[in-house]
């Protein structure tokens, strides 16, 4: 979990996930766009545990 690049990435990829479900959201078909909700729910409730964990880091 050192690797802060791996972090940003899965960060930056987490919420492009979550505002393109928001823009597409009228033409993905609605079982589909169930699951991928929950997977950027997901995604994003990680990574705001993960910068909120590289705050805390980042003091010490």
């Amino acid at each position: 979990m050192t690797d802060s690049g791996s972090i940003l990435t899965f960060i930056i990829v987490s919420f492009c996930l979550a505002i393109i479900l928001i823009m597409k959201k009228d033409s993905l078909p609605a079982q589909m766009k169930r699951y991928l909700a929950l997977l950027a729910i997901v995604m994003v409730s990680i990574s705001f545990v993960l910068i909120v964990l590289s705050f805390f880091r980042a003091g010490t």
